[in-house]
């Protein structure tokens, strides 16, 4: 344990600058003006006024700096769920939902780019139908996801103190490589841009590499929890994110189903694990904390 605590600390120290009230304001006041930066630049391309380099980058249509926006907040979102990580593999995951109902209001954002100025319902039908769809996906997995932080109960898989405190080390080990490849791929995407025009999906890219810590997680969780209940629950949330990254590269309307499934897949695998608890069958309280075995 102790070769692991010097990165474990790096990432704790992470964790707490990141959390901290003044970042949370800072980060706040940042996209407040991401958001007006890129509607003025927008404005100011419509009218000519931008170098050739910065025009060649720059759309000219204002919604693009509501998906800007949104893109700036979804990444904000993926630094939380990174340090989640560390604290409970249930919690992982319901982040990784709210991050993917925010994908689909950002499609939904996106599709209003494509749109006309001022909208035209006949001339933009198309667009508006993937707005309706990535809407009512992500109204759903948010209903969803209410039922689903509902139905977790401790599991207690790890008794012994020691254990569960190696656990924890190696998820932070595990939140801390995902954090340096978070950085990473932002870095190369935005270069990327920035030089070459080339547009990467970040959240795809991204979603891939979580896929790969998942299943990390489930074999670290065979080392500390090898009994067939938690291999079975953790594995099963791995596929709830494969369905997630499928619907990320997914054509709108597929995407909004495969998102829907995804969440009713992480609910059911929720579910079933907490009332057929190691072996034994127990009822799950949807109001209040109080649980009763039967």
């Amino acid at each position: 344990m102790s070769r692991l605590e010097p990165a474990a600390n790096l990432f704790d120290i992470l964790h707490h600058f990141w959390e901290h009230p003044r970042t949370e304001r800072y980060v706040a006041h940042g996209l407040i003006i991401i958001f007006l930066i890129g509607l003025a630049g927008i404005e100011l391309n419509r009218q000519g006024m931008l170098p050739a380099p910065l025009s060649a980058i720059t759309p000219m249509n204002h919604f693009y700096a509501v998906d800007l926006a949104f893109t700036m907040l979804l990444v904000l979102e993926v630094m939380s769920l990174i340090f989640v990580l560390s604290t409970s593999v249930a919690k992982s995951l319901g982040k990784q939902l709210e991050i993917l109902t925010l994908i689909l209001l950002r499609n939904s954002f996106k599709a209003l780019s494509q749109m006309h100025e001022p909208i035209s319902v006949i001339l933009d039908a198309e667009a508006l139908m993937h707005v309706a769809a990535s809407g009512v996906a992500a109204l759903c997995i948010f209903v969803i996801l209410g039922v689903y932080y509902r139905v977790q109960r401790f599991q207690g898989y790890l008794k012994d103190p020691t254990e569960r405190m190696r656990y924890v080390l190696t998820k932070k080990i595990i939140a801390l490589v995902l954090f340096i490849s978070f950085v990473i791929i932002g870095i190369y995407d935005a270069v990327d841009f920035l030089m070459y025009g080339t547009k990467h999906d970040f959240f795809v890219t991204f979603y891939t590499v979580l896929i790969f810590a998942d299943i990390l997680l489930v074999l670290v969780t065979q080392r500390f929890m090898p009994s067939f209940h938690a291999v079975f629950r953790n594995s099963g949330f791995v596929i709830a994110t494969l369905f997630m990254r499928i619907a990320l590269s997914a054509p709108p309307y597929y995407a909004a189903g495969i998102g829907v499934g995804a969440a009713l897949f992480a609910l059911a695998v929720s579910y079933a694990t907490s009332v057929f608890t190691h072996g034994t069958f127990s009822t799950v309280q949807f109001k209040g904390a109080d649980e009763t075995k039967k």
